[in-house]
């Protein structure tokens, strides 16, 4: 319940984050170029709250439906407006001033995702370092000359202090089936220049969690001791005699080094019987071991019910952490943002183009479900998750599609051009085709969230 409850938390705070920065940057913009605002709301609905301030009594709400806002403003084909206001009603302006007010809510975003990764990049971000475990002698990163004890140094020239700089340029390189140049440290000797050739990935091996067994490696870990510290009561481990204390020799005859490895195994074998080898105070014991069978995302796993000991000794943490002065980390700032605007717009046409899956659209319950994860990771991470979240906002508001900011901006450029507004009823009938389309590409994000979850 506390897990549903803190996912739910902390949806509701990114969302209202991201919402308020993208209809704040409305609202600004619209008041510095003069245009009446009649309300500002952060969500769809009855309000649930409401306060009027200013010289304008503009009200400020906050809705029942929290996927979405708007700024309501004066407005002539909305309703009658007095004489003396109809100079600041927004279809008065010129095409300048409606096109700016449109475009600051995307680009209040845009800012927003700058913000957060500025203050990441000052503070620091922590990950595993690039150091490659295993490297399966069948994959592409062996033949490339990659092997086990690798440190990814540097990709395309860009220094990689941590995994997720490897992993955001690979994403890049998946999408444009392109090479990497990779700079690798191997033990002591010389660093080396390898390349990664991506051509035959896809951003669907990528989106299914396949990344690693397709490139053929895994990331190095620090070892912990495969030592139970409790087992639960009337669960698999119990019920098989396991005690705490015991340390896990072996299992069906494969050598258990560390606690990950036993995890690997449990969770393969659901309802499969397990000869495991433990050590006891001092003594070897054979233990027949049941994992029970439970559903994980749609598929069975093992669960026994034990938890691990705290180690006393483990090797020393692969992790690494990157952080920039004030200036540096502005710079980095503007650089992610447009990595990120970048990489969306490409796995768009991706999408349209049909070389990557729509069951890679998520929909509102996978991105609560991120957004828990990430703040169980601490506030860096969340913020993370927010800074991409309100990237991809912004560049789906600016697709050229009616009902978004974007497909307004699309009929104003018409009116530039053909020196006359588009007649209401071709804006009407656009924006009626946009919804429709907004509302199947929904529907479709969330089945494929439900596909997910169950």
């Amino acid at each position: 319940m506390m897990q549903f409850l803190q996912t739910v938390g902390a949806f509701i705070l990114a969302l209202g984050v991201l919402v308020t920065f993208h209809e704040y940057g409305h609202f600004w913009v619209a008041r510095k170029l003069g245009v009446k605002i009649l309300r500002f709301s952060v969500g769809f609905g009855t309000p649930i709250w409401s306060r009027r301030f200013g010289a304008d009594s503009t009200e400020f709400a906050v809705a029942a439906i929290p996927l979405g806002g708007y700024v309501k403003m004066l407005d002539e084909r909305e309703g009658e407006v007095e004489e003396g206001e109809r100079k600041r009603a927004f279809n008065r302006q010129t095409i300048a001033v409606r096109a700016a007010i449109v475009v600051a809510g995307p680009l209040a975003n845009f800012l927003l995702a700058f913000i957060v990764y500025w203050l990441i990049y000052m503070t620091g971000v922590s990950g595993p370092r690039p150091i490659l475990g295993v490297v399966a002698p069948e994959g592409v990163a062996y033949s490339a000359g990659l092997r086990e004890g690798d440190e990814i140094v540097a990709v395309n020239g860009r220094p990689t202090a941590i995994w997720d700089n490897v992993l955001n340029t690979a994403i890049e390189a998946i999408l444009d089936a392109s090479v990497l140049e990779l700079r690798v440290r191997r033990a002591e000797q010389l660093e080396r220049d390898l390349r990664l050739d991506f051509s035959g990935l896809s951003v669907d091996d990528l989106s299914r969690g396949d990344f690693f067994n397709k490139i053929g490696f895994e990331l190095v870990r620090s070892k912990i001791p495969p030592k139970i510290l409790q087992v639960v009561a009337g669960e698999a481990a119990a019920k098989a005699g396991l005690k705490a204390g015991d340390v896990i020799l072996k299992a069906n005859g494969l050598v258990i080094d560390d606690w990950i490895r036993w995890v690997e195994q449990i969770r393969a074998s659901p309802g499969q019987p397990l000869a495991v080898t433990v050590q006891r105070d001092g003594t070897v014991v054979q233990v027949a071991l049941t994992p029970q069978s439970v559903n994980d995302d749609g598929r069975l796993i093992g669960r026994i019910g034990a938890e691990v000991f705290p180690p006393s000794q483990v090797t020393p943490p692969l992790m690494a952490t990157e952080r920039y002065s004030i200036l540096a980390a502005a710079i980095r700032a503007l650089d992610r943002t447009w990595e990120l605007t970048h990489t969306t717009l490409k796995f768009l046409r991706q999408m349209i183009v049909g070389r990557a899956s729509l069951d890679n659209l998520s929909g509102p319950l996978s991105i609560a479900q991120f957004a828990g994860e990430s703040a169980k990771l601490g506030l860096s991470r969340f913020l993370e998750f927010i800074g991409l979240v309100s990237v991809s906002l912004a560049v789906l508001n600016l697709l050229p599609i009616p009902s978004l900011d974007g497909g307004h901006l699309v009929f104003y450029l018409i009116e530039f051009l053909a020196r006359r507004p588009v007649p209401e009823a071709v804006q009407l009938y656009g924006q009626q085709i946009g919804l429709v389309l907004l509302m199947s590409l929904m529907g479709l994000a969330i089945y494929n969230d439900l596909v997910r979850i169950f």
